[in-house]
C-alpha cells in the first residue's frame, strides 16, 4: 500500500509519532527498526502492523542524564534532584504529568546517587509548599539514608517556594540556599476539616453511620465536632508540630534565632513596633516559658528569602548556581563541574533549569480550584496553605 506523511500524537504523550514514507515498500515477516527510517517507493503490507510509542506514563529506570556539554570531567559529577508540588505518598496521575509518586521517584533517585560513585554532590532543587506529615518524613529518610551510606555534600536550594514539609527536607541537607525573594517557613501542622451538617441537611440528606467505636468518625464533615474530638485531633497536632521543631532546631542549631514578637515579661508595648529578630536570644526564651507556637519562626508563619537568612533558617541567598557552586566546593570539585539530571528516557529536561513535570492539570481547561489537590487527603500536612480547600470539589 502507498503512504503519506503521517503525524499524529499519542493521547497524554508529548512526542509525535512520525512516519514519512513515498513510494513502494514489501516485507515479508519480522523487521526491527532503532533509528531512523527512509523510504522511496511503496509499502505493501498483508498482515497487521503493530507500533509501541513510550508515553508520558511509561517508567523507565532514572539515569544521569549530564547537561552541561561544556564539561568534560564525567568522573566528579553534581546531581540536581527536584523536589517539587504537593508531597503526598501517591501517584500524581493525569494530562501533562508524568505521573510519577514524589516519594516513590526520590526514593529511585537516591539509591541511583548510592550505587553512581561518578556522583560527588547533591543539589536538591526544592519548589514546594510541603505536604503530608509522613510523606514528608518519608522523603527525608530517604536523605538522610544516602548520607549515611556516602559522605557527599548536599545542598538544599529554595526556588520559589520552599516551606511545611519541602523545608523540613532541607533541614536534613548540608546548608540551605534561598532565593532571596523565596518563601521560606511555614513550621506548623494543619488537618483540614468540615462541617457540611447544615449544608446536608439543605438537600435533606442525612448521615446514618453504622459504626463501632465511637470515635471512628471523628473529623467526619457530616456532624459537628465535640470537644474531646477536636481536643485529641489537636493533640497530634502539637506531637507533629514538636517534631518538626526539634528537628529545625537539631540542625540549624546555633545558626537559629528564636524570637517572640511580644513577650510582657520582657518588653513593654512600645517594643512591639520595634522588636527585632536580635532582641531575644534563648535564655530570654526558655526564661519566659514561652509555647512552641508563640515562638518565631515556630508559628507556622512564612518569611522571605532574605528574611529567613537572618533568622538563620537558611545559609545563604543565592541562585541554582550557587547553590551548585556550594556543593562543588563542599566536595572539593573543580569550578566547572558536570552537572546531571536524574531522569527517565521519556523526560523531556535537558538544561538544569529544566522542571520534570509532575502535577497534572485537573482538567483540560487553563483554571484550577483552589485546594482542589488537597480536598481528598484527610491527613495531617506539613504545609503552608494560603489558599481555601474545597471538599466537593473531587468527590472527596
Amino acid at each position: 500500500m502507498a503512504l503519506t506523511v503521517c503525524a499524529c500524537w499519542i493521547a497524554g504523550c508529548s512526542h509525535p509519532v512520525r512516519a514519512l514514507v513515498g513510494g513502494n515498500m514489501r516485507i515479508d515477516g519480522d523487521m526491527g527498526v532503532n533509528g531512523d527510517v527512509g523510504v522511496d517507493g511503496d509499502i505493501n503490507m498483508n498482515g497487521t502492523m503493530t507500533t509501541v510509542s513510550k508515553t508520558d506514563n511509561t517508567a523507565s529506570p532514572v539515569r544521569a542524564i549530564q547537561i552541561n556539554a561544556k564539561s568534560s570531567d564525567s568522573q566528579s559529577r553534581i546531581a540536581i534532584v527536584d523536589v517539587d508540588g504537593l508531597l503526598i505518598d501517591q501517584n500524581f496521575s493525569g494530562f501533562g504529568s508524568m505521573g510519577e509518586n514524589p516519594v516513590s521517584l526520590f526514593r529511585e533517585k537516591m539509591r541511583h546517587i548510592e550505587s553512581d560513585p561518578t556522583i560527588l554532590a547533591v543539589v536538591l532543587r526544592i519548589n514546594s509548599p510541603g505536604g503530608g506529615v509522613t510523606a514528608s518524613d518519608m522523603l527525608a529518610h530517604q536523605l538522610q539514608h544516602l548520607k549515611s551510606n556516602r559522605n557527599i555534600p548536599v545542598v538544599a536550594c529554595l526556588m520559589t517556594t520552599g516551606t511545611g514539609g519541602a523545608y523540613y527536607l532541607a533541614t536534613h541537607a548540608d546548608a540551605i540556599v534561598a532565593h532571596p525573594t523565596s518563601v521560606v517557613g511555614g513550621i506548623g501542622v494543619i488537618l483540614n476539616n468540615y462541617n457540611m451538617e447544615d449544608t446536608l441537611g439543605q438537600f435533606n440528606i442525612v448521615s446514618l453511620p453504622i459504626k463501632s467505636g465511637n470515635k471512628i468518625d471523628v473529623g467526619s464533615p457530616e456532624r459537628m465536632m465535640q470537644r474531646e474530638e477536636r481536643d485529641l485531633l489537636q493533640s497530634m497536632a502539637d506531637e507533629f508540630h514538636q517534631r518538626f521543631i526539634e528537628q529545625v532546631r537539631s540542625s540549624r542549631g546555633e545558626r537559629l534565632v528564636v524570637t517572640s514578637e511580644v513577650n510582657e515579661s520582657n518588653f513593654d508595648e512600645s517594643d512591639a513596633n520595634t522588636l527585632d529578630a536580635g532582641d531575644l536570644d534563648r535564655d530570654d526564651v526558655d526564661n519566659a516559658k514561652l509555647k512552641p507556637s508563640e515562638l518565631i519562626p515556630f508559628d507556622g508563619r512564612v518569611v522571605s528569602g532574605l528574611h529567613a537568612q537572618k533568622i538563620g533558617l537558611v545559609d545563604q541567598t543565592g541562585y541554582l548556581d550557587d547553590a551548585v557552586s556550594l556543593a562543588g566546593r563542599m566536595a572539593g570539585l573543580s569550578s566547572s563541574p558536570a552537572l546531571v539530571l536524574l531522569r527517565r528516557d521519556n523526560d523531556r529536561a535537558m538544561s538544569e533549569f529544566d522542571v520534570t513535570p509532575n502535577v497534572p492539570m485537573t482538567s483540560i481547561l487553563p483554571i484550577q480550584l483552589p485546594g482542589l489537590d488537597r480536598s481528598s487527603m484527610p491527613t495531617f500536612l506539613y504545609l503552608w496553605q494560603p489558599d481555601p480547600s474545597i471538599v466537593t470539589a473531587n468527590g472527596g
